[in-house]
């Protein structure tokens, strides 16, 4: 199941979001407030018998505090036949995904923990320092907490903060956290993962060169965006694509740059199976002697060749600048393209 905050592409400015959901890629997407009414309409006791159906559907942010997860929502789809819906056109009840703008598909998040958890990134950028990976690394999920106010969503557009001129994208996954965790086993802790979407890690390179000479950070250098989208896709529609001992599914990561002018440029080639941890992992790490609550999100860490600090030499051949329009996608889930504009001057 896929899950995504939408409002209608042409619609009205400063329309609310909708909560939908699609059974799959090819599936049409439903508007689950609708589908929600529509359900209670045939059986009033559902508002009795489950908390699902006594309030109305409006993000997932409520829905996740109100103490539901996001397999919850399933009712909701499996029942939209039985209900009597129509996947067509005609059914007030389904969304067309090209008539739909897509937002984050988390609005709030309480916290973000982004982690470091590809070897081959990290291998680079020790050597960029002249060293080797620290021991630590490779026993300890390693992560920092990063900004939620300037969460974007896609299509949303991202610019260089103030002083900076080396901006960078980073690829990764996020997931989401969708139930209490406290003190989780690394065997178990996946279990408390909802779900994975497409995330990028934005990064000025040199005021994170500058803050990293203090040993503290990052902070200026990454807090300014990130983007998340296009929706939340649940562990089951990937757990095919898991294999033996890999810590994620073998799905493609890729990233492209398309300049104002000229061809696009295809800068990172990677798989979320050559991750050194998984979410549970990360998880179980986070988790230690702290709540983490629902609807907190975590960060992979950059894939390997998913930064131009890593490939800009042999890709690009410089740091993003306005005009340019980065996509970054994961095979399975989806992509998210940004817009790189001038900062805005208020």
């Amino acid at each position: 199941m896929r899950v995504g905050h939408v409002r209608e592409r042409h619609g009205a400015a400063g329309a609310p979001w909708r909560l939908a959901a699609a059974v799959d890629a090819n599936g049409p997407w439903l508007d689950l407030e609708v589908v929600r009414r529509r359900i209670l309409a045939a059986d009033a006791r559902r508002a009795h018998n489950a908390l699902l159906f006594r309030q109305p559907i409006t993000t997932l942010d409520d829905h996740l505090a109100r103490g539901l997860r996001l397999e919850a929502l399933g009712e909701l789809v499996e029942g939209f036949a039985v209900a009597g819906g129509r996947r067509d056109p005609d059914d007030d009840a389904v969304l067309e995904a090209a008539d739909l703008a897509f937002g984050p598909p988390i609005l709030r998040p309480a916290s973000f923990r982004d982690f470091y958890a590809f070897e081959q990134h990290v291998a680079t950028m020790w050597q960029r320092r002249q060293s080797e990976i620290p021991e630590a690394w490779y026993r300890l999920p390693i992560f920092y907490f990063s900004n939620t106010s300037e969460i974007r969503g896609p299509g949303d557009p991202v610019w260089a903060p103030m002083g900076s001129r080396e901006l960078d994208f980073e690829l990764e996954v996020g997931a989401i956290v969708d139930t209490p965790a406290f003190n989780l086993p690394e065997e178990r802790a996946g279990e408390a993962i909802g779900g994975y979407f497409v995330l990028n890690d934005w990064s000025a390179r040199d005021l994170q060169r500058d803050e990293s000479t203090v040993r503290l950070g990052p902070a200026k250098g990454k807090d300014f965006a990130t983007t998340i989208g296009p929706w939340i896709v649940t562990p089951d529609e990937l757990g095919a694509r898991w294999t033996d001992h890999a810590a994620g599914p073998d799905l493609a990561m890729t990233a492209t740059v398309a300049p104002a002018a000229g061809p696009p440029v295809t800068v990172t080639s990677g798989s979320w199976s050559t991750a050194h941890y998984s979410f549970g992992q990360m998880l179980a790490r986070a988790s230690a002697d702290v709540h983490v609550r629902p609807g907190e999100i975590l960060g992979s860490g950059t894939v390997g060749t998913g930064c131009l600090l890593e490939v800009k030499d042999t890709t690009l051949r410089r740091w993003l600048q306005p005009g340019d329009l980065v996509t970054v996608a994961i095979e399975g889930i989806g992509e998210v393209q940004t817009p790189i504009v001038v900062r805005p001057t208020r």
